[in-house]
Formats: C-alpha cells, structure tokens, sequence
C-alpha cells in the first residue's frame, strides 16, 4: 500500500481522544492491501479470505445415516410387529439396495440410507437374533437421517471473503471440494525501536542500558496477528537514523511500527523525522496505560508510533494497532473485542480520570466463583505484570469500585488473534 489517504487528519483543537474515537481514526486512515495470491487450502490458516467460498456441491450429497442402527420402513413396524428381516449390510462408503418390503438393513453412520427407508433405529435399543432384528415399536418415524442439502445447498456462499481463516474454515472449504483459496498477500510490517539505552539480549549491559524487550513483545503480537515481520533493528537516538530507518521501512514494507520516541522530548525523534518524509498526528488517548499514539504517512507508507514503556507499548498494540493491522489484511466486519463481566476481586477507592487497562487474571473468589484479580503495580514499565496477566480488566474513568462489583474483563485471547 503506496497511496496516501485523503482522510482529514484529528481536529486540531481536540486535547484527547476516547479509545473509541482513537480505534476509529485509525481504521478510516487504510484500506485493505489489494494483492492476493492463491494457496492450497492446507497452508491457508490465518489468512484473510479475498473471494467468497461457493459450493458446487450440496452437503451431504445424499440422505445418509446419523448413527449406528437399523434403516427401515416406519411403516412395517407395526404390521410385522417390530421384528424384520435384516436383508442387508450398509457400511460408509457403499450404498445399499432398494428396500424390500417387510425388511431392515443393517446401516452404519454416515451410509447411504437405502430408498423406501423413512427411518434409521439406533442399536442401541434394537435386538438382532438369527438374521432378523426386534424393534421397538414407539420409536420415531423419521429419525436419525441427515437430509440431502440440509447443511449446505449447491451454489451457497460458505465462507464470505473477509474472513480470517481458522481450523474450522479449512474443514469447511474441504467439505465442499476446494483445495486452493484466494487469499490476501501478508502484511508486510516494519519494526525498529528507538533509544541509545537498549541492548539485544545476550549482549552485555553497561551502565545505563537495558535489553531490547519492546522488540520481542512487537515481534510476538505481529506474527500472531499474521503478519511478515521486517526488523529494522535498534535506532540511535538521532534524527538522521530515525530518517534513514523509516526511509528503509517504507521501501519494503505496507506499514510501519516504532516503539519509543514518540513523544516530545529532546531526543524524541520521530514526530521531526516522519514529517521530513511525510505527515504525522500525534494523538492524546485517554488511557492508561499508552497515552501517546501517532500515526502518519512516511513517503506513501502508514505509520503507527506506540510510547516505549513496555507496557504501555502492549496495551498500545493490542487496544489500537490491532484493528489497525486487521483493517489493512482486509478482515470485513471486524467486532470489538469481547470482555466478560465478571466480579471485581478487589477494590478500587482511587479511580484515574482516564479509562483504565489494568494487568487482570481470573482468580477463585467468593462462594468458589471467578472474580478478577489485578496487579498490584500499575507501572508501565512492570513487563511482568503482562506475563502475570490473563487479560486486562477495563475501568472506566472516575469509577469507583467496591470488591464484588461487576466490572469489564477482556481476555487476552480475545486481542492475540
């Protein structure tokens, strides 16, 4: 994606955003990428959908058996006073003889249900003796067949384009024959960090220096999410490696990501560095953790900028670069993500003004039922508080809250993916 968007930038005289208003923004600044490529459906897990699925088959193809048991004509139950012949075998993978009259045929689940059958018995309540079986006669006419079609119809849409392709996606496009599926291409996403202070693990640290982790986290969500990850490495803390870095990112990637710098400060350099190559907002959230985010152009490539607080970078991506990331791969009708209401396990006397993404996990609370717990630090450099975590507990701005009160939990599954 080369094309600047012509979508107007946040209104000058706004001091914050919501997290909201903030998710908004971004998503309406980029369009979907527009190259895709064909996959066999195997290697296609994680993909975004590009066509549609369509059927050129109906499922099941036939009306075939639901258990184990016996096909019969409903009818010759009570006139042959629940015991028949068994005039045949049908296991998966053939089809049987037309009923005779009077008869059963042993089936098998998911065999064909011979014509002039209305109704397949389970063994369980059936006994077979000497080539015949007894049946019971109250049991249900019509039972246990999977109508032909009654899953899918020839010709009907199974998966729609815009879809993220999980398991069960693949199984589905199997189902009805397709072995290759038009895909989106991976977004490719640049990533560097900023500061003279970070070290690569496994080097040593001088005074003064601390390891890389923001690198790592960034790494770890980006994949998750399905992406091709270009690492730009470590950036001195100047304007010109901000410059060449970014310049780098924007030849070879479709967006680009920086942890750090992106505030106002002497040796923040990315708000002059990516106005040298393009256009940047610098965004005031009404968070915490993660208060500044930015987001501009860097010759004709999106930019998204995340505070360099390892935890503020995490609560960053995965509230705002997230929705971000899946507008651009193309997903359609993306949802918020869904949080459970579920009682506090703790109290909270001394609300923030700002909305809050507290470090949460589910723990026993009282009677044996989950509540949720948080970290005893609210530090946005406690990297352990997120490892610590299941998920973050969402606590609105000026809410006070009292242990057992029904607060907003979003699990961690919910924003990996």
């Amino acid at each position: 994606m080369k094309d600047a968007h012509d979508c107007a930038p946040p209104p000058q005289h706004r001091k914050s955003f919501s997290k909201d208003e903030a998710i908004a923004f971004l998503r309406s600044r980029v369009e979907p990428l527009r190259d895709t490529q064909q996959v066999a459906t195997e290697q296609a897990l994680g993909r975004v959908l590009a066509e549609p699925v369509t059927s050129r088959i109906q499922v099941p193809g036939w009306d075939n058996s639901a258990m184990d048991g016996y096909a019969v004509r409903h009818a010759d139950l009570a006139a042959c006073k629940g015991r028949l012949r068994v005039a045949q075998r049908i296991p998966a993978g053939s089809t049987g003889q037309p009923l005779e009259p009077k008869t059963a045929a042993r089936i098998f689940t998911g065999a064909p249900v011979p014509q002039g059958a209305d109704t397949v018995v389970i063994q369980e309540i059936c006994e077979p003796s000497a080539g015949e079986v007894a049946i019971p006669l109250d049991c249900k006419p019509g039972a246990n067949i999977r109508r032909a079609g009654e899953d899918i119809q020839t010709g009907a849409t199974v998966i729609a384009s815009g879809v993220k392709l999980r398991p069960q996606h693949l199984g589905l496009a199997a189902s009805v024959g397709v072995d290759a599926l038009r895909v989106y291409q991976r977004l490719k996403v640049a990533i560097f960090s900023s500061g003279d202070e970070l070290v690569m693990p496994g080097q040593p640290l001088a005074d003064g220096q601390i390891y890389n982790s923001n690198r790592f986290s960034l790494m770890g969500l980006l994949r998750g999410w399905g992406c091709e990850v270009i690492d730009l490495g470590i950036v001195e803390d100047s304007l010109e490696a901000t410059v060449e870095a970014l310049s780098r990112g924007a030849a070879q990637a479709d967006l680009i990501i920086a942890s750090g710098g992106v505030s106002v400060g002497e040796e923040d350099h990315i708000k002059p560095a990516v106005e040298r190559l393009g256009t940047l907002d610098l965004c005031q959230v009404a968070i915490r953790p993660g208060k500044p985010v930015a987001f501009g152009w860097v010759e004709g490539t999106p930019f998204f900028g995340s505070p360099g607080n390892p935890v503020s970078l995490f609560v960053t991506l995965c509230l705002f670069a997230r929705p971000l990331v899946r507008r651009m791969q193309g997903i359609e009708q993306d949802r918020e993500p869904h949080s459970l209401r579920l009682p506090a396990g703790f109290d909270w006397p001394r609300p923030d003004k700002r909305m809050e993404f507290h470090r949460a996990r589910l723990e026993p609370g009282d009677a044996g039922t989950l509540a949720v717990a948080v970290y005893p630090s609210r530090s946005s450099a406690a990297l352990s508080s997120v490892a610590w975590a299941d998920g973050f507990a969402q606590l609105h701005p000026g809410e006070v809250i009292a242990r057992g009160d029904p607060i907003d939990f979003i699990p961690f599954a919910e924003l990996f993916h």
